[in-house]
């Protein structure tokens, strides 16, 4: 069976690719700094579980060596999907608070791009999936920090998706907006005005339907945006001017 390992696969959106791609039976590791306690329902799908604070290297190796002892030393896609989030104005932010986001959002999915590579590079055509944000559409106001740690996820997509290139692993990311999940409980005025409609299952139906490109040009798209508006503002921002960019997002974020 194909394997795919998930980061931040507790709850939300990584419980929700978890449970999609059992439903088709593969091999899935569900890691998370806090308990995962679902548990796969029948045969022959099988779950893996187990602990993973992402900031950490030593983490990140034991935990892939401890799912791959299951796949017979393969993985065929990492998800690298855990994330935090904190909102307000910059200047009242505290200052561990920015340090740990930026720790969870960059480090982490660095240090799981990094850990998962020699397992990536031995099996053909392996993926590395990594949650980014319509946020990194433009900058966006009362998040500023979680939004600028996903521009780096979409810094860090684009140069790994030709670095790896020799190696035969695809590299790409999921942009969606607001998704009912923890991480949308937040005071940032795009989720009143866009307001939170994604679900979970749509997000993952999106990972699972990027992962499986229908041809070769859908094949070599990096960037995956999820709902028609985050692809409409997506498709807006490469075509507008920064003027007009930043006049649109302040009409959204306020």
């Amino acid at each position: 069976m194909p394997s795919i390992f998930i980061s931040g696969a507790a709850q939300g959106i990584g419980r929700a690719v978890a449970e999609r791609f059992l439903a088709e039976g593969w091999t899935v590791g569900a890691y998370d700094i806090a308990p995962v306690t679902y548990t796969a329902d029948g045969t022959p799908r099988t779950l893996i579980t187990g602990h993973l604070d992402v900031t950490s290297a030593g983490d990140w190796d034991a935990a892939l060596k401890d799912f791959t002892s299951h796949t017979g030393g393969t993985l065929d896609v990492l998800d690298n999907n855990a994330g935090i989030i904190m909102d307000g104005p910059l200047r009242d932010a505290d200052g561990a608070g920015v340090a740990k986001l930026i720790e969870v959002n960059c480090t982490g999915v660095t240090l799981g791009a990094r850990a998962a590579h020699p397992y990536l590079r031995r099996t053909a055509g392996a993926q590395l999936v990594n949650m980014a944000s319509a946020s990194a559409i433009y900058g966006q106001p009362q998040i500023a920090v979680y939004s600028a740690t996903k521009f780096y996820v979409a810094g860090l997509t684009e140069a790994l998706s030709l670095e790896w290139r020799r190696d035969d692993i695809r590299v790409l990311d999921i942009w969606p907006l607001w998704a009912k999940t923890p991480l949308a409980d937040v005071t940032a005025s795009s989720t009143r005005r866009l307001g939170v409609r994604l679900t979970p299952e749509q997000v993952a139906e999106t990972v699972w339907q990027a992962l499986h490109p229908r041809n070769r040009w859908a094949r070599g798209r990096v960037h995956h945006g999820v709902s028609t508006l985050d692809k409409v503002l997506y498709l807006g921002r490469s075509l507008a001017p920064d003027r007009l960019a930043r006049l649109l997002t302040r009409v959204i974020a306020g």
